[in-house]
Formats: C-alpha cells, structure tokens, sequence
C-alpha cells in the first residue's frame, strides 16, 4: 500500500469534513427555520456524510497500518470495508427521505420559500467546493473510501440544486408539494448512484475478477512468453482498490529456462496489467512427467 497516497487522501478528506460540518449546521438550522423537508432532509444526509468521512479517515488509517505475521497483506481491506458501510448507509438515506417525501405528499405543510432558496445556494457553493476538493484520483489508482465521500458530496451538491429549484418554485408558484418532490429525486439519486460502490466492494471481498481486467487477454499474453505452453489454476483478485495480486499455474517447454520465464511473465503482468502480487508456479512436462520447477 502506497502510504504516500493514503496521506494525501486523509488530507483532502480532512478539509471536506470541516466544510461538511459547517454547512449541516447552516442546513439544519435552515431547514427548521423554514419547514423545509428538502432541506431537513438534505441536513440528515449532511450528517450521515461527516459520519462516512470520520469512518473513510478511520478506515485509510488502519488500511496505512504495516503488516504483521498473523496479517501478512496487512490492513489494506479496511477502506473497503469502510466504503462498503458508506454505500449501505447511502442506501438508508435514501429509504428516510422517501418516507418523509411520501407523508408531505399526503399532508402538504407551508414552507419559506426565500429561506430555501437562501440555505440551498449557499450550500450549492460550498457542495461544488467540497466536491472539487474530494475529486482526487477517481481512476483504477484511486482509494474506494475517497470514492465513497466523494458520492456523498456529489448527492449533497446535486441535493442542494434540487432544493434551490423547489424553493424557486414555490416562491414563484405557492405549490408546496414541489418540495417533497425534489426529496423523492434526490433519494432516487442516492440509491441509483450507491449501486455501483456497493457492488465493488462485494466483488473486492468475494474477490471477483477486477472489472478493468481482461481475463482471456491476460492468459493470451502470459501464454505469449517464449516456452510458455500450458497456462491453468489461474486467479486474479484485489487486495484493495489499488492493488493486484494474481497466482497462476504455468507449463513450460523441458528446455526452457524457468528464471528468464518468470521474468518475463512477471514483467507482462507488472507493466501491462498492473500487477505486482505475483504468484507463479513452472511446471515442466515431457508428457510423461510433470515436475515443478519454481
């Protein structure tokens, strides 16, 4: 686990904690000022998002934890764990604020329309400030607990655009219902979005076959190797988002040479797949002997 990377993602994860925190209280207090269920609801995410963030800080933390005997791959599964909760949690969310959306649809109830419209704008400055300050490495290299937060503020930014435009209007129309609406889009948009982090962090803990691997193009170039013949037993998984590791079975011509083979499929696996837990074992048959090499 590269420790430099991790540092920088708790930095950056630090600084979007201190602008969720500020906003949920402007949020909250908003919300209740101005009977605002989007906004109340837009609040409760908030604080379910300083949550997810203090558990990704806690999660890349351990996950920056060495190795030991008893943890040989160290704790580098924490953050997807931890990204795994959050995606959950988000799921949750998601469920409370339809409920709430549901009942004020029923029973419609007055809401201040300039307040909303006031909270949400603000929060639509520091959500984009926030999210930009989350973006990070959103690629294969990047961490799934950064990932995690960066959902969160991106349902937060798209959470205030909603209220914004419910409390536009309402100012404008009087139409009330406008407000438990946006609620129900933005708790659509929580679980729409969640699926995806969710589903990784299964397939890194099932340890599925990563997504941006390839498979039968990875046995055609390790096969590739001169005096590779047979390939089998072949298994790729994640040890965390960013790391690889694979453990193959590889037959080998009688005359080959198994160090410049284990070299060379060593480097395939590095350079093009970006692999670098390797396992390998060299089996040399003559069709009527099978002897492992390495």
């Amino acid at each position: 686990m590269n420790n430099a990377l991790l540092l920088k993602d708790r930095k950056r994860l630090r600084l979007v904690l201190l602008l969720a925190a500020g906003y949920f209280v402007t949020e909250l207090a908003g919300g209740l000022y101005t009977n605002s269920l989007a906004l109340i609801s837009d609040a409760v995410h908030m604080l379910t998002d300083i949550a997810s963030i203090c558990l990704a800080l806690i999660s890349l933390w351990i996950a920056s934890r060495p190795a030991t005997t008893s943890k040989t791959y160290g704790y580098v599964r924490a953050e997807i764990l931890g990204a795994l909760f959050n995606g959950l949690l988000l799921w949750l969310i998601g469920c409370f604020i339809f409920f709430g959306a549901i009942e004020r649809l029923r029973n419609p109830v007055p809401v201040m329309a300039s307040g909303m419209i006031l909270v949400a704008a603000a929060g639509l400055i520091a959500n984009l400030f926030a999210a930009l300050v989350a973006r990070g490495r959103m690629g294969d290299e990047g961490s799934l607990a950064v990932r995690a937060v960066f959902l969160h503020v991106i349902f937060d930014l798209v959470g205030s655009l909603g209220v914004l435009l419910a409390g536009v209007v309402v100012y404008f129309t009087g139409w009330t219902r406008a407000d438990p609406l946006v609620s129900i889009l933005i708790g659509s948009l929580v679980i729409y979005g969640s699926w995806g982090l969710v589903r990784e962090g299964v397939d890194i803990l099932m340890e599925a076959v990563p997504g941006r691997i390839n498979l039968d193009e990875l046995r055609g170039e390790l096969l590739a190797v001169p005096g590779a013949e047979e390939l089998h037993d072949l298994h790729v998984w994640c040890l965390s988002r960013r790391e690889l590791a694979l453990s193959a079975h590889a037959v080998v011509e009688e005359a080959a040479d198994p160090d410049r083979i284990l070299a060379d499929m060593s480097q395939v696996l590095e350079h093009k797949f970006n692999i670098r837990h390797i396992t390998l074992q060299l089996e040399r048959c003559n069709r009527t002997n099978c002897q492992v090499s390495h």
